[in-house]
């Protein structure tokens, strides 16, 4: 991790609220990407930091075949091969979590209990077969309360087999796409831009999820075609127009 990484990361969050958080500080937090990619390498990057107990889950992978011919797809598709597929909005095989850190659901499992898709909350248990959390978004904040697995099911258009993975439904949230957080209104805010931002209108909301000026810090990584200190905002008309 650079030292301009370590910075924002400190800025936002700082160690001592990465070991010992509480419910208001995580809530009105967060750092901001453009994709997916690069939001799940900052959590990983973050994980890393906090020093608390930690715990691996592994989940049960299998696959249905579509279609007659399906003598010979479980040599094609092993069982380490489907550990390694990720779709969007399931899980990764490997689930890495430790106490204390944000997570997001990924589903709606009881929406009368606030567990809806992107309900964000704090872990404070991981055993063997549950997660122990508290609610810190949406009408049930404080709330304790508990996730199992769930089954994820994905039918690829591109694989002659549908896929399920039996896994937590759920994923680090220190980090979030800029699409995420709108809607949001955040007190310290770090805006992370690996790459230009690439839609129309999404510049400005990461910019304006901060309640003011100094609540607001932005790292851009710089490369030759994009001079220091600038990014791009491309819009629709820029994809469009003849060459």
């Amino acid at each position: 991790m650079h030292d301009s990484l370590q910075c924002l990361i400190d800025f936002v969050y700082g160690s001592e609220l990465l070991n010992a958080p509480t419910e208001n500080d995580l809530s009105v937090r967060a750092i901001v990407c453009p994709t997916n990619e690069a939001a799940d390498s900052i959590n990983t990057i973050i994980l890393k930091l906090v020093n608390t107990y930690s715990r691996i889950y592994s989940s049960t992978d299998a696959m249905e075949p579509n279609g007659k011919h399906t003598s010979d797809l479980e040599v094609l598709y092993p069982i380490e091969y489907l550990n390694q597929l990720n779709f969007p909005g399931i899980p990764p095989h490997t689930l890495e979590l430790k106490l204390n850190p944000p997570i997001m659901l990924l589903r709606n499992i009881r929406q009368r209990d606030g567990l809806c898709n992107g309900t964000r909350l704090i872990v404070s248990q991981l055993l063997p077969t549950v997660i122990e959390a508290t609610i810190i978004t949406g009408a049930c904040i404080g709330q304790h309360v508990y996730i199992r697995r769930i089954k994820f099911i994905h039918r690829p258009l591109d694989l002659p087999i549908s896929f399920s993975r039996k896994q937590f439904p759920v994923k680090l949230w220190y980090a979030m796409t800029i699409n995420k957080s709108q809607g949001q209104s955040l007190k310290r805010v770090g805006v992370y831009l690996s790459q230009p931002v690439f839609s129309h209108g999404q510049l400005y909301v990461a910019l304006s999820r901060a309640t003011s000026p100094a609540s607001l810090k932005i790292l851009i990584e710089t490369n030759d075609v994009i001079p220091y200190n600038e990014t791009k905002n491309v819009v629709y008309r820029d994809l469009l127009q003849k060459v």
